[in-house]
């Protein structure tokens, strides 16, 4: 058989994964750059060295870029919310170190979008429930619950949950527009906050 019929597939599908993280990583500037809402295809697809045509071989629209940055970033969150259940022994040691993971993750996403003098791609107002998001809601939930097998008495752990994932996201907001970035504080502050209110609750 001919070497080059048997290399033309993986070829292919190098070719199509990097015009995809191409136009991912093109979204994710333009985004930043300029908001969600002004973005425009023809904004991300300027930002690339693909036609037009090549885009839509992809993406249908904006949104679906969108959608697809939200999935990426969750999913390589989700590696890191894995190591944290493996070190963590109570809930205030799981709470410190899944917000820090996921406040210095974010810090570090937008680390080029810094440097060039961008704001940072934000997800607040948008929102993007992804299967990748719902799975990672699914495991904070569980976390919480098991965590807090002997101290959640009376606790709804939906509810906390929903609130320990809307202090992360509102949180993480308000830490991309300071400077510098304060990834300790936002830690320290949500961690306790959200356990203080636990203990709050519990001995209710």
């Amino acid at each position: 058989m001919d070497t080059k019929t048997v290399l033309e597939p993986g070829k292919r599908a190098r070719s199509k994964a990097a015009n995809r993280r191409a136009i991912l990583d093109a979204g994710r500037r333009v985004f930043a750059r300029i908001g969600y809402e002004a973005t425009t295809v023809r904004d991300i697809i300027r930002e690339t060295d693909l036609a037009s045509g090549t885009f839509y071989n992809y993406f249908k629209s904006k949104e679906e870029v969108f959608e697809a940055i939200a999935e990426d970033s969750t999913h390589r969150y989700r590696e890191l919310l894995s190591h944290v259940r493996e070190r963590a022994t109570t809930a205030e040691d799981y709470m410190k170190q899944a917000y820090r993971a996921y406040f210095a993750f974010i810090a570090e996403e937008n680390e080029e979008a810094f440097a060039n003098g961008a704001p940072h791609l934000a997800l607040i107002g948008v929102r993007v429930d992804t299967p990748e998001m719902l799975a990672t809601a699914a495991e904070i939930r569980a976390d919480l619950e098991r965590i807090l097998e002997d101290d959640s008495s009376g606790l709804d752990i939906d509810y906390l949950a929903a609130a320990a994932i809307g202090i992360a996201r509102e949180m993480g907001d308000v830490m991309l527009q300071r400077r510098p970035v304060d990834v300790d504080g936002a830690t320290e502050f949500a961690s306790r906050m959200l356990l203080a209110s636990i203990q709050a609750l519990a001995a209710k």
